[in-house]
C-alpha cells in the first residue's frame, strides 16, 4: 500500500515537469527561436520586400507589385502543404539524390509531438515555407510593370515546383549536392542564385518595358523603399541566424556576420557611387545593403567577422558594377536589378564561403581533410548546376505560358498602368 502511494505521488510531481512527460528531445529554447525566425522571414516578404519593390516602380504600378507579393505568399503556402515540402524533405527512395518523396504531402498524421531534430516539425515546416515564399517573390522584380497577373501566378507556381523544389532538395534535403559537401547555410544557392538566374531569363524573354532605356523610370516613392529595406535588414536576422535551427553560438555568429556584411555592402556601394557620380544616393546605400545581405547569406553560419566584412565589401563592389553592366552595356531591363544584386551576390558569396569558412581565415572550419580548393570546387559545381537547372526550366515555363495565355499586357495597358488595367484600383487618389 505504501509502495503504491509513493508511486502515485511520483506521478503527481511529474505533472509539474512537462519537458520530461512530453519527451526530453524537444528543445523549448530552440523552438522559441525558430518560431521567432519564422515570423521574421515572413516579415521580409510581407511587408519588407513588398514595400521595397513597390516603392521602386512607378506610381501607376505600385498596387500591382504589392498584390503580386501578397498573392505569391498565399499560393506558395498552399503548394507547400500540397507537396512541395514533401518532395524536398521526405525520403525519396531510389530518387533521393535528386528528389524527395510524396509521403509528407498534406502532412498526413502530423501531430504536435512530431519532431524535426529537436523542434516540432510544424515549426520546421513553417520556417522552410517562408524561404519558399520569398524566392519566387524576388523574381517579380525582373518583370515588374509589364507581366499579366494570371501569367505571374502560373509562373510562380510552376517555378516553385519545377525549379525551387529540386534545387532545394539537392542542397538541404539530402540530395546529391549535399552528399558532395556543398555549403549553403541560408540560401545563397537555393534562393539567391536560383531566383537571380530566373530573373535574368525572365527579363530576356518578356522584353523591355516601353520606353526603356531612353525614358527615365525612377522610383516613385523612396520613403517606401527605405522602409521596406529596413524591414528586410531586420527580417534577415531570422533568415540567416534562424537557419542554425538552434539558439546557440552559431546562430549568434550568423547574426553578427549578417549585420557586418549588410553594413559593409551598404557603405561600399555608397562610396563607389559618391566617387563615380559626385553624390551618394539613398537608393544606392539601401541597394548595397541588400547586396551585402544576399552575398553573406550562404556563408553566414560558416565564417567569422573578418569574413563577413570582406564578403560585404566585395558584394558592394561587384554588385554595383554588375548593375551598371546589365542596365547600360547589355541593355537588359531587369527592372529592379534582381540578377546583378541577388544572382551575382549569391554566386560571389557561395564561392567565398569555401574560402572564409576555413579556420585559418577566422571561419568555423571546413570538414576534416577538405582544403579550400576542394571546397571552392564543390561550391562552383553547385553554382553551375543551379544556374543550368534554373535557366533551362525558367525559360521552358515562360515560353509555354507565352504561347498559351500570354505573358505581358498590351502596350496601351502598360502605358495606363497595371493597377488600373489588372485590378481597377489606384494606389494614390491623384492618379
Amino acid at each position: 500500500m505504501i509502495k503504491n502511494n509513493f508511486k502515485h505521488t511520483s506521478y503527481f510531481f511529474l505533472l509539474f515537469l512537462p519537458e520530461l512527460c512530453l519527451g526530453a528531445e524537444l528543445n523549448q529554447a530552440n523552438t522559441a527561436w525558430i518560431l521567432t525566425s519564422t515570423a521574421l522571414v515572413l516579415f521580409m516578404t510581407i511587408p519588407g520586400l513588398s514595400l521595397f519593390y513597390a516603392g521602386l516602380v512607378r506610381s501607376k504600378n505600385v498596387l500591382s507589385v504589392l498584390m503580386q507579393c501578397f498573392a505569391i505568399t498565399c499560393l506558395v503556402s498552399l503548394l507547400w502543404l500540397a507537396g512541395a515540402y514533401s518532395f524536398i524533405f521526405a525520403d525519396g527512395g531510389d530518387l533521393q539524390k535528386f528528389l524527395g518523396g510524396a509521403s509528407k504531402a498534406f502532412l498526413p498524421g502530423l501531430g504536435t509531438d512530431a519532431l524535426t531534430g529537436d523542434i516540432p516539425e510544424t515549426v520546421y515546416f513553417m520556417f522552410q515555407m517562408t524561404f519558399a515564399i520569398i524566392t519566387p517573390a524576388l523574381i517579380i522584380g525582373a518583370f515588374a510593370e509589364r507581366m499579366k497577373f494570371s501569367a505571374m501566378l502560373w509562373f510562380s507556381g510552376l517555378w516553385l515546383c519545377l525549379v525551387y523544389v529540386p534545387v532545394c532538395h539537392w542542397i538541404w534535403g539530402g540530395g546529391w549536392l549535399a552528399e558532395l559537401g556543398a555549403m549553403d547555410f541560408a540560401g545563397g544557392i537555393v534562393i539567391h542564385i536560383n531566383a537571380g538566374v530566373a530573373a535574368l531569363v525572365s527579363a530576356l524573354v518578356i522584353g523591355r518595358r516601353k520606353g526603356f532605356p531612353t525614358t527615365a523610370m525612377p522610383p516613385h516613392n523612396m520613403t517606401m523603399v527605405v522602409t521596406g529595406a529596413g524591414m528586410l535588414w531586420v527580417g534577415w536576422y531570422g533568415f540567416n541566424a534562424g537557419s542554425a535551427l538552434t539558439s546557440d553560438g552559431r546562430a549568434g555568429m550568423a547574426m553578427l556576420v549578417t549585420h557586418i556584411g549588410a553594413a559593409a555592402g551598404a557603405l561600399t556601394w555608397m562610396t563607389i557611387e559618391w566617387i563615380k557620380f559626385g553624390k551618394p544616393s539613398v537608393l544606392g546605400i539601401v541597394t548595397g545593403m541588400v547586396a551585402g545581405l544576399g552575398t553573406i547569406t550562404p556563408a553566414s553560419g560558416f565564417v567569422g567577422p573578418l569574413g563577413g566584412l570582406i564578403i560585404g565589401v566585395v558584394a558592394g563592389v561587384l554588385c554595383f558594377f554588375a548593375t551598371q553592366f546589365v542596365k547600360r552595356k547589355l541593355i537588359i531591363d531587369d527592372s529592379l536589378d534582381v540578377f546583378p544584386v541577388h544572382g551575382i551576390g549569391g554566386i560571389t558569396g557561395s564561392l567565398l564561403t569555401g574560402v572564409f569558412a576555413d579556420s585559418a581565415l577566422g571561419g568555423l572550419g571546413l570538414k576534416e581533410g577538405v582544403t579550400i580548393m576542394d571546397q571552392v570546387g564543390v561550391q562552383a559545381l553547385a553554382i553551375v548546376a543551379t544556374i543550368a537547372w534554373s535557366a533551362v526550366f525558367t525559360y521552358a515555363i515562360l515560353k509555354i505560358l507565352q504561347l498559351s495565355i500570354g505573358l505581358r499586357v498590351t502596350s496601351d495597358e502598360e502605358v495606363q498602368g497595371l493597377d488600373q488595367v489588372l485590378h481597377e484600383e489606384t494606389g494614390y487618389l491623384d492618379i
